[in-house]
């Protein structure tokens, strides 16, 4: 049975339907996705762009691109953000575009200790290719007509969604939460309500310098970060290490949390991550893929995951943030 019918079913057969976020493995390449308060901070402006297709071996893969742009007004202690997301979902291309506007503000508490939180406001087109879809009298009958077709109708929605988040730092460590869509908006494509359920994260990590130059410049670090999110009645756990040696970076990390089973009681358990990155000057570009240990997709293909950055910034900016160091420390994947 085709992947459509199936959410054809769950769309009009259940007004309790919970949704979920996509997610980027590489979390800290979509700073702006994971946690407003992320906005600003870079030297002076900052370029991202994300790909991931999930389970590319599946009918009807899951597929997201996300876009951002950030400045940080250093002399406001602010950072605002730009950022577009599209994500696309199964073979009758259930899909949705997000466009947000985030501000941060950051406010330092010591020499070496800084706060800042951080919101943004968004409004999200969502629709489904009614085209795509398979009744049940097409599978029952093998007929490419279908009489129910009339009887179906998808609108597509738009709605405003609002979040917050917040983040505190010092030269080596930082710790954060976010809340999205506090508001709750009516995602229903149908005329029922089904409500968008916020999402909460709590992110953080060390950065440990192995060696410097004589410049104090970072030769060789190793970054240990988790990532923890939470929708409805669904969470899960990120937690692994970045080796970064001169231009190059090296990651492996987990997801899951394995002594908590998932609804089928099976453990909860989802997949090992490996990445690779490179940078040159003010580029970086980074590749991972995620390798699926859950028992419930043993023919996924996985997921293939693909994040460019790039930061700008003049020499007399580099020079201020150098001596001030109050980016938040953590990995740019």
């Amino acid at each position: 049975m085709r992947v459509g019918f199936l959410l054809i079913l769950m769309l009009v057969g259940h007004s309790k339907l919970w949704a979920q976020d996509p997610q980027f493995s590489q979390f800290y390449s979509a700073p702006i996705y994971m946690n407003p308060a992320f906005a600003g901070n870079t030297v002076q402006a900052r370029a991202v762009v994300n790909y991931r297709n999930q389970w590319p071996a599946m009918p009807g893969q899951f597929i997201s691109y996300a876009a951002s742009f950030d400045y940080n007004i250093d002399e406001l202690n602010s950072g605002l953000a730009l950022a577009v997301q599209h994500d696309k979902a199964g073979s009758v291309a259930l899909q949705y575009t997000n466009i947000s506007l985030s501000y941060s503000y950051t406010l330092r508490l010591s020499r070496t200790l800084a706060f800042k939180p951080g919101m943004y406001f968004s409004y999200t087109f969502r629709d489904i290719n009614q085209g795509e879809l398979v009744f049940g009298d097409q599978l029952i009958y093998d007929n490419p007509i279908s009489g129910s077709v009339n009887q179906f109708t998808a609108e597509p929605v738009r709605y405003p969604d609002l979040g917050f988040g917040y983040i505190a730092y010092q030269k080596h460590w930082w710790g954060g939460m976010a809340f999205n869509h506090v508001n709750r908006p009516n995602q229903s494509l149908i005329d029922q309500e089904v409500r968008l359920p916020m999402r909460f994260s709590m992110q953080g990590g060390y950065n440990y310098v192995i060696k410097q130059n004589v410049k104090k410049k970072e030769i060789s670090s190793v970054t240990v970060v988790a990532h923890y999110k939470a929708q409805a009645k669904w969470d899960q756990l990120d937690v692994g290490a970045y080796f970064k040696y001169k231009v190059l970076t090296t990651g492996l990390y987990y997801r899951g949390l394995p002594i908590k089973s998932n609804t089928y009681e099976q453990p909860n358990a989802d997949a090992i991550i490996a990445l690779l990155g490179f940078e040159y000057k003010d580029f970086a570009m980074a590749y991972s893929y995620d390798l699926t240990v859950s028992k419930l997709i043993t023919n996924s293909g996985g997921a293939h995951e693909l994040s460019m950055v790039w930061e700008l910034a003049s020499e007399r900016k580099k020079r201020k943030r150098r001596r001030s160091r109050f980016l938040i420390p953590c990995a740019k994947f």
